[in-house]
């Protein structure tokens, strides 16, 4: 249950930072119609109420490729034999600290799990599935689609818009 409470502005200021973290706070707050230090102190207050997880960059892997190789993404099901709380656990906790694993899911009605993966070539998938799902045991089936383009990517999580058009 959240016991804080947050605003047009908070929301405006959200928002625009998932547009652009490396905004000035001078550009920030003209953006959001609050002054530099306001937007300051409101987006650090966003961050100790834990609603800013940290500040990132997006990358373009198509542009990229030139100097790093395409890499493959896969979109992997992975279905555990023993579906405890502790085997569950279990498997997350190795699926995280995965540097290859983008995103892990546990999911309902399928599979226990779903990844994104990014590795750089079909090898470097190979040695991940090794130590992913064989070498520690319980994982009962795998199933990996590869993607062959990628339409869109968007880690921006979608804002109520009627409260940032308030702003």
């Amino acid at each position: 249950m959240k016991d804080y409470s947050i605003d047009t502005v908070d929301i405006a200021l959200l928002d625009a930072l998932q547009d652009d973290a490396s905004l000035s706070w001078a550009a920030l707050g003209q953006r959001c119609g609050v002054s530099a230090p306001t937007a300051l102190r409101r987006v650090r207050r966003l961050q100790q109420l834990g609603l800013i997880e940290r500040h990132t960059v997006v990358l373009r892997p198509e542009r990229l490729a030139a100097w790093l190789g395409h890499g493959l993404t896969a979109i992997v099901e992975v279905a555990l034999e023993h579906q405890g709380a502790e085997q569950l656990q279990a498997f997350e906790q190795r699926a995280v600290t995965e540097r290859a694993v983008q995103q892990c899911y546990r999911v309902s009605a399928g599979p226990d799990f779903v990844l994104v993966v990014a590795v750089p070539d079909m090898a470097a998938y190979h040695a991940l599935a090794q130590r992913l799902f064989t070498q520690a045991g319980n994982v009962r089936h795998v199933k990996a689609y590869f993607s062959v383009h990628r339409a869109k990517f968007d880690p921006r999580l979608p804002l109520p818009t009627a409260m940032v058009a308030d702003v």
